[in-house]
């Protein structure tokens, strides 16, 4: 996403600056990337399973739930 920015007539440096920074605050390009710069921790083989197996158990009891009758909110 590119921004195109240029500086007005009798306008000082400073202010140019100020204006740019503003700018690009509020597009949200600082923030993309930022997200983009740090890379999330992939699971390791152990973390994969106990996740897989967290699932099915939280799985199998709101199927229990569902054939309870009872409310899932808690």
């Amino acid at each position: 996403m590119a921004i195109k920015i240029t500086k007005k007539d009798k306008e000082s440096t400073s202010a140019f600056l100020y204006r740019v920074s503003q700018v690009i605050q509020k597009s949200g390009v600082l923030l993309e990337a930022n997200k983009h710069q740090t890379a999330a921790r992939k699971n390791n083989e152990r973390g994969k399973k106990l996740s897989a197996i967290h699932k099915l158990k939280v799985r199998k009891e709101i199927e229990h739930k569902k054939k309870m009758g009872i409310s899932l909110k808690k």
